[in-house]
């Protein structure tokens, strides 16, 4: 369970659309350490053992990992080197993302059976906003839960919440194999206790800096009026200001067509030299490329960009015309936008930008692979 925050242990998510006028019914249904989890159900023989997925080599990155390998440390995001030294004994798999896409569709379709109001975020993780049926969200997210456990073999946490930011928070709430609701009337009393390090956006460093101000819960940045957050973060502040009080619009997008493709990870440790970021790029552009000739073999690609966040919060992104990606376009790339500030580095991203003609007949062609990014697999 999450720390620091008020626990509603009831959490039933026992609440109808029809108890608040125009409030919706959000489910973040996220797989537990999906491609490690698909990869010991391929191999019953790991069972207990630390696995970890992305390759293992010195320059690859550890893309998830199951629980037994972070009670070692291991986390995602990490160079393989370092999980190696973290857990000698660490089991470090190729990725197969043609094993993990069939499992995702298979748990998509599980999804479409109860509304057709599905977003996916990635191959592990989808809202699905259930407005419109008469049932208690809680009991369809068990039973979804139930049904991907038995016809798939794996595990999903679920999160339960009248928005899509708080039902994705909820769903990490009682990881793994969990879930957890928010209903409206626990949301101001949640978000006050709420850690700030869970609001999207914030990372280690910025909840240390935070801290520093005496800043640790959404409380404490509830304190701050509008103009005071615009003033001290810019746009940013004016989001931050609506997110630490629980809201959140946005409205679940079923079949969005994509314009790009793209993943990054943010860093526990600031990257200080080129060396380590090109080593940290060179494992995201790998993954990017395997996923990109997966999801979208006959897209044409028009541009390589790369994305970089400073330690001050500032971010810049290099980019060019491309139509054929390497990791060799990224590090470029990256050699562009390092040296435009003096600063340690807190997040890195590699994407590419697809030809925007023909969208439409992709879409029909190939619904079922647009509305992605790539993110770290929980």
């Amino acid at each position: 369970m999450g720390t620091g925050a008020v626990d509603f242990s009831h959490g039933t998510g026992r609440f109808s659309p029809h108890d608040v006028p125009g409030m919706r019914k959000i489910i973040h249904l996220d797989m537990d350490c999906f491609y490690a989890a698909v990869e010991m159900r391929e191999r019953p023989e790991l069972a207990g053992q630390p696995v970890a997925v992305g390759g293992g080599g010195h320059r690859s990155v550890v893309t998830t990992c199951n629980y037994e390998a972070r009670k070692f440390g291991v986390r995602s995001a990490m160079p393989g080197f370092m999980a190696r030294e973290r857990c000698p004994h660490l089991v470090f798999l190729p990725l197969r993302f043609d094993l993990y896409r069939a499992a995702s569709q298979r748990i998509r379709r599980i999804f479409q059976e109860y509304t057709p109001l599905v977003e996916p975020l990635s191959l592990d993780e989808a809202y699905l906003d259930v407005s419109s049926s008469e049932r208690y969200a809680w009991d369809i997210a068990r039973e979804i839960r139930a049904r991907i456990r038995e016809e798939t073999g794996l595990t999903a946490s679920a999160g339960i919440a009248s928005n899509k930011m708080l039902a994705k928070i909820a769903s990490d709430w009682r990881k793994p194999n969990g879930q957890f609701a928010i209903l409206p009337d626990q949301v101001a009393e949640f978000m006050k206790g709420l850690p700030v390090r869970k609001i999207w956006g914030i990372g280690p460093k910025s909840a240390e800096r935070f801290a520093a101000r005496g800043i640790t819960t959404c409380g404490d940045l509830q304190r701050f009026s509008l103009a005071e957050m615009v003033a001290r973060f810019g746009k940013w502040g004016g989001e931050l200001y609506h997110l630490c009080r629980g809201v959140d619009d946005r409205e679940v997008m079923p079949h969005r067509i994509s314009k790009s493709l793209s993943n990054e990870t943010t860093f526990s440790d600031n990257l200080v030299t080129l060396a380590e970021c090109r080593e940290a790029v060179g494992g995201l552009a790998r993954e990017l490329l395997e996923e990109l000739g997966a999801k979208s073999p006959g897209r044409k690609i028009r541009k390589a960009f790369l994305k970089v966040k400073f330690a001050d919060f500032t971010r810049t992104t290099r980019e060019c015309l491309c139509n054929a990606p390497s990791v060799g376009v990224f590090e470029t790339l990256l050699e562009e936008a390092f040296g435009r500030k003096n600063l340690a580095i807190r997040l890195l991203g590699t994407g590419v930008r697809f030809e925007e003609e023909n969208l439409e007949a992709a879409a029909l062609a190939q619904p079922e692979l647009f509305g992605f990014s790539l993110f770290s697999v929980g």
